[in-house]
């Protein structure tokens, strides 16, 4: 960068953020929104238009969590692995690590909103030597999640649907192919709402979300006021005591069971990939992160303890051959009538959870490809419909994969690595950042209008502790020794490193050839400041500067090496 002589000094300001440095002066700033210039200052153009508020990014946040369909859908690694406990005292513990988790994500949220998230923060706090790599690494461990998203939402949603005929019509018994058939019929209506225009998107979420609130209070009141039997609730000892359904001891039991909260509690981070297109995101953006952290935690907390006082047999539930463990609960509590009631809020819930999870993927998915993640792929996946304004050809990217994934329903018990998957590449995408900024860069990180204080140290290293601890706990499998055959066999591991290590080993053999990180696609004036990895061209080559000593300003443009304020 060219600077007067008498200003040229080195740069020492911290890294990364929405607020400018002295001297860092967007083209055209005069006809920018707040918003847009705090975009300019992270190197990109607003290409969406902002029609979410606080309320509807959280709506999405939420919709995505879709706790009540979360809680149905992975009942099998919570109560299957350690028995009411995971529902009690084992959801409290492991929600205090992922609060954690979701209040350093908020902080970077508010520092640099983007619609790449994670990925954008993790190149930004790897500096310019290690930023691509760790870009890489954050971005396609994210994209594993969002593209699971929906399918394994959808798979849950029509399990619960077939489940309900079954339990109408005893004599009938889904079939592979026939739940196969409705989870892609059920992911091309997400499919074709999430290529709609970004109002009638937010609309739809935000009705989806309030029916959403309504059946999980509705059930929250419907179960203890209904549950059958003598006596209608278990004892404490009961509720909070451990029903190991592992070979492993009764520790890891719990830590296993953490993966069905996990899953749960990770659809936060929806909002921080749909700040461009929310008003006051540098604020808004983090507040729905954490309304989404919080009321996940304290609802589900309800729900489950409900569930774990009232549960007759935990057995029984887990083997029904329903195929589908919360209806083989509600038949068991409620009378039927009652039950299918429950089991169709439940539903609905998974629709609108599922339609969350097909938004905020297509919004990843274009956030990546707009700087060449995919390769020769990306050209189509960065293009904004010129009709709606919104990333339709990265929706529909998203669908086929999903729907390609899907066809693990006919290998039995390997479409359950689509939930593994969702907990573990999440949370490597989630804390691969946080790392990065308590570790590398310490102090120098610069925060923006929403932060964490003097917590945001100890909130770090407790969410990367956690993760740490976690992340071989998710791997194994509930049965050991002669017991373990291929069909108990946990494939996590790889269904989710297969993939990763062919794109470690696709980095370093092409990829980091020409994938340097996030791209700019705006120009900008950075004044009095020397930005490493940024290529400085003199304005005077490309505008009229007669006026002007070219030697007073620069224009940031087209750099495949951004590493902002360094």
């Amino acid at each position: 960068m060219s600077v007067d002589k008498g200003e040229r000094r080195e740069s020492h300001v911290p890294i990364g953020t929405t607020v400018f440095n002295d001297g860092d002066v967007p083209d055209h700033l005069a006809e920018m929104s707040a918003d847009e210039a705090a975009l300019a200052a992270l190197g990109y153009k607003q290409e969406f238009k902002r029609e979410f508020s606080a309320w509807t990014t959280f709506a999405v946040s939420f919709a995505v969590m879709g706790l009540l369909p979360s809680i149905a859908t992975t009942m099998w690694y919570g109560l299957g692995y350690a028995g009411p406990a995971a529902n009690t005292w084992g959801w409290l513990l492991s929600v205090v690590f992922i609060l954690c988790v979701a209040a350093s994500m908020a902080e970077l949220a508010s520092s640099m909103p983007t619609s790449g998230g994670l990925y954008y923060a993790a190149a930004v706090l790897a500096g310019p030597k290690y930023g691509p790599f760790a870009a890489w690494i954050t971005g396609w461990s994210n994209w594993f999640v969002q593209v699971t998203g929906a399918p394994s939402v959808d798979y849950g949603c029509a399990a619960m649907i077939l489940a309900g005929a079954s339990i109408a019509n005893p004599e009938y018994v889904p079939t592979n192919y026939q739940t196969f058939l409705l989870t892609v019929l059920i992911m091309l209506m997400h499919a074709v709402i999430s290529s709609m225009p970004t109002l009638w998107i937010a609309n739809f979420n935000s009705v989806g979300t309030t029916v959403n609130l309504l059946c999980l209070f509705i059930v929250i009141i419907i179960i203890p006021t209904a549950v059958i039997g003598d006596p209608k609730f278990q004892p404490n000892e009961y509720a909070w005591g451990i029903e190991n359904g592992t070979d492993w001891p009764d520790g890891i039991a719990v830590l296993m069971s953490f993966l069905s909260i996990i899953w749960t509690m990770s659809g936060y981070d929806a909002s921080f990939h749909l700040s461009e297109e929310c008003s006051n995101a540098s604020i808004a953006t983090p507040r729905s992160i954490m309304m989404t952290a919080a009321s996940g935690s304290i609802l589900g907390f309800i729900l489950n303890t409900l569930i774990a006082y009232t549960i007759k047999d935990v057995a029984e539930v887990i083997d029904s051959d329903l195929g589908q463990p919360f209806a083989a609960y509600l038949i068991q509590i409620l009378p039927q009538k009652v039950a299918l009631a429950v089991l169709a809020m439940t539903i609905i819930c998974a629709f609108s959870m599922g339609q969350g999870c097909m938004v905020a993927a297509s919004r990843v998915c274009f956030a990546y490809a707009r700087d060449d993640c995919f390769g020769v792929v990306s050209r189509p996946l960065k293009v904004v419909n010129r009709y709606t304004l919104t990333p339709v050809n990265a929706v529909w990217f998203n669908t086929a994969i999903g729907i390609l994934l899907l066809l693990l329903i006919f290998g039995g018990a390997a479409i359950d690595a689509i939930f593994s998957i969702g907990a573990i590449a999440a949370y490597v995408a989630f804390t691969a950042p946080i790392f990065l900024k308590i570790v590398f860069v310490g102090n120098r990180f610069r925060r923006g209008p929403w932060h964490l204080g003097a917590f945001s140290l100890p909130s770090g290293i407790a969410a990367c502790v956690f993760i740490v601890v976690m992340l071989p706990i998710l791997c194994f499998p509930s049965v050991t020794g002669e017991d373990l055959t291929l069909e108990e066999m946990n494939w996590t591991s790889l269904v989710y490193g297969a993939p990763m290590l062919f794109i470690i080993v696709w980095f370093f053999v092409d990829a980091h050839k020409w994938f340097k990180g996030p791209k700019i696609n705006i120009e900008h004036h950075m004044l009095h400041q020397q930005l490493v990895g940024v290529e400085g061209v003199d304005a005077s080559a490309g505008s009229d500067t007669s006026s002007k000593n070219p030697k007073d300003l620069d224009v940031e443009r087209g750099s495949v090496t951004k590493a902002p304020s360094i």
